[in-house]
């Protein structure tokens, strides 16, 4: 069996890397690639987002979190299978293609689209935000444009450049993570100077699940879309130097890291604060407060920064070369997949731009109305993205282990059970969905732009390809 757009990939592995690259410049090292898969597991909702959770479910948010990673967890293990066997451009969208056929694929690859270009709108309007909080008498819509202009153009660049900047944005985020842990551990311990040890916090106010154990759940339902970006990595290895090799070892190194980066931070976040501080809403923050940390709003602020500002610029990269891949594909126009003089897709990342721009601009015309829609909705779109590629692996892998085993470099753990669990697991998230009260909106919204873009399938079908 051949890789997806290479029939005779089999025998000729050089010319199999050859097409899947398809002339990008192959420039990501082995350490880019590392902290791509990291940094795309550390957003902004690991430092903002989880103190919601954290509110409504208590020191019980560490299970939440727990469930969510350890979903994740499998669903990266079985993209690390796939990707390491085939490293094409537009990663899964190939893969859903080749073993699910053309809907999926289409459905895939446009949802995953419509979901980054919808992050770069929402972390350039939360970077304007945040620069705010130095420059307040700034225009928070020219700050905006000014972040989407600058890593546009840092996109455009080069593949290397976009490289570059997301592993020292990672390294800061990773960096940051580690010493928060390290800094939490010498306080539960009592080394900290001016501050009680212990983790009486956890169990204190109302007991480890408060609020009972329904919270809990629906915190791992809105857990979900903050671990959104690690699959970043396997749409990267059709531009890496050594696909498998770097694959396989960034899948892997998520894998634990998952766990300690945001279970472990959760745990210290918990154990430093009682759940039911009004500071929680601001957890982070509010940690190194309790720790007496000088100018604690000032680092955390440069650090969430950081995270947005790395989301922005990944969502630009993820976006463009899943529309690339849906151009060579049909399933978009095929103007689309040309690259310029440096191997870099620049009408397929300006084409994200661009919606990016609409969507910054709703933010300031209609923010209860068409904004809140596209934020209510790209976070079910991404869970059922998940779902696909788990139904795909489940299919892919049956027929790689018939017809071409020995591409099966790496391994999904317990096939078929694992992942037959983790296809299970998210549905019934996305069923959970309907009956928390706070997840109904985005799970309807989600439904309607999955049928826009079913519709868009439909329209395809008739009128052919662009």
């Amino acid at each position: 069996m051949s890789p997806p757009g290479d029939e005779s990939a089999a025998a000729a592995p050089s010319s199999r890397h050859a097409t899947a690259t398809g002339g990008l410049r192959r420039t990501l090292t082995r350490r880019h690639m590392q902290m791509i898969a990291l940094g795309g597991v550390i957003g902004a909702g690991l430092f903002v987002g989880s103190g919601v959770v954290i509110q409504q479910a208590g020191p019980g948010a560490v299970v939440s979190f727990a469930l969510t990673g350890a979903l994740v967890v499998l669903v990266m293990r079985m993209l690390g299978e796939m990707a390491a066997a085939y490293p094409a451009i537009g990663g899964f969208y190939e893969y859903n293609r080749l073993a699910l056929g053309e809907l999926a694929g289409f459905l895939t690859g446009w949802m995953y689209w419509y979901f980054w270009v919808i992050v770069v709108a929402l972390e350039a309007v939360a970077g304007a935000r945040l620069l705010m909080y130095w420059f307040p008498d700034a225009t928070p819509w020219m700050l905006t444009l000014g972040l989407v202009l600058t890593f546009s153009i840092l996109n455009l660049f080069s593949v290397r450049s976009w490289g570059e900047s997301e592993y020292w944005f990672a390294s800061i985020k990773v960096a940051a993570i580690v010493v928060f842990l390290c800094v939490g551990a010498a306080c539960i311990f009592g080394w900290w100077p001016g501050v009680d040890g212990g983790l009486a916090n956890l169990t204190r106010h109302g007991g480890f699940m408060p609020n009972g154990i329904g919270p809990v759940l629906a915190g791992a339902v809105a857990a979900t879309g903050f671990y959104f970006g690690a699959e970043i990595v396997t749409i990267a290895a059709a531009e890496s130097a050594a696909p498998e090799e770097a694959v396989a070892a960034a899948t892997q190194s998520v894998i634990s890291r998952v766990i300690v980066f945001y279970v472990g931070s959760i745990f210290v976040v918990v154990a430093l604060l009682p759940w039911n501080d009004p500071g929680i809403a601001q957890p982070y923050v509010s940690a190194l407060r309790a720790l007496n940390v000088p100018a604690a709003a000032h680092i955390m602020n440069a650090v969430i920064l950081t995270a947005v500002l790395s989301a922005l610029n990944s969502g630009l990269f993820a976006s463009s070369r899943m529309l690339m891949a849906l151009a060579r594909r049909g399933d978009a126009p095929r103007a689309l997949e040309r690259l310029n003089g440096r191997g870099v897709p620049a009408r397929a990342i300006l084409t994200g731009t661009v919606f990016g721009y609409v969507a910054v601009v709703m933010n300031y015309v209609s923010p209860e109305r068409v904004f809140a829609f596209l934020v209510n909705s790209y976070g079910t779109v991404a869970i059922f993205v998940y779902v696909l590629i788990a139904v795909a692996q489940l299919r892919l892998r049956a027929r790689l282990e018939r017809e071409a085993p020995a591409r099966l470099r790496v391994r999904m753990w317990g096939y078929p059970y694992l992942t037959i669990l983790a296809i299970v697991a998210m549905l019934a998230i996305v069923v959970a969905m309907a009956f928390l009260p706070d997840q109904r909106l985005p799970l309807l919204f989600g439904i309607v732009s999955a049928g826009l873009i079913f519709l868009g399938y439909l329209a395809r079908r008739r009128w052919g390809a662009a």
